[in-house]
């Protein structure tokens, strides 16, 4: 395993690395796994779902290695893409060159914050959809702050925020009978979806959660 770069910031420590046996491009938070470039099909269907209802102008939770942005940024009718992201160290090794960039796209704008308050101020009803991959899941959090995300409180704030049939998205990388019940309570109805992966040899699954305004 070698080390591509490494950083800190007031969350931790945030290390992109290259495995030996793949050649994935890894990143990991506070030494826990996030994501790598070889299994992007969940992130790619969260986009996916966002965009069956030809939307116009979305809002992303969490830059990751850009594969949602990337994947929105596919659709020509796509005109405006807000992605908000937490951690200042992704955005900069993006805009760097470290991380294939989807920043250069003059439809995508960056807000270096926590989603909710980018969420938050945003005009009510602006959104065609709002996307959420800012962390693990509710049950195998990064960062503890972030449980509120997962929370009928958030989503009712995130449905206020939607147009009529705008949609939410929301990963996980676990089955979570909470966060159903959390966008159940809040949209009156629960999608969710499966996503068979293979993770470093292992068969693993991962789920998104949709719902419409």
């Amino acid at each position: 395993m070698s080390e591509v770069v490494r950083g800190s910031s007031e969350r931790g420590d945030v290390v992109l690395r290259r495995r030996d046996d793949d050649g994935a491009l890894e990143l990991r938070v506070n030494g826990v796994f996030v994501m790598d470039d070889r299994e992007t099909s969940s992130e790619e269907l969260l986009a996916s779902v966002a965009l069956a209802g030809a939307p116009s102008r979305l809002l992303v939770g969490g830059l990751g290695l850009g594969y949602t942005v990337r994947t929105l940024l596919a659709d020509s009718g796509v005109r405006e893409v807000v992605v908000a992201e937490i951690e200042p160290l992704l955005v900069e090794w993006m805009r760097d060159g470290v991380v294939p960039s989807v920043l250069e796209d003059p439809r995508v704008s960056v807000v270096v914050g926590d989603v909710r308050e980018v969420v938050a101020a945003s005009g009510a009803g602006t959104l065609d959809g709002i996307l959420l991959d800012v962390d693990n899941g509710p049950d195998f959090l990064v960062y503890e702050g972030n449980a509120a995300i997962y929370e009928s409180s958030f989503l009712a704030v995130c449905k206020d925020r939607l147009r009529a049939d705008g949609v939410l998205t929301v990963w996980s990388s676990s089955e979570s009978s909470a966060l159903q019940d959390a966008v159940q309570a809040v949209f009156g109805h629960c999608e969710v979806t499966p996503v068979p992966v293979q993770l470093q040899g292992r068969a693993e699954t991962y789920y998104v959660y949709q719902a419409s305004s």
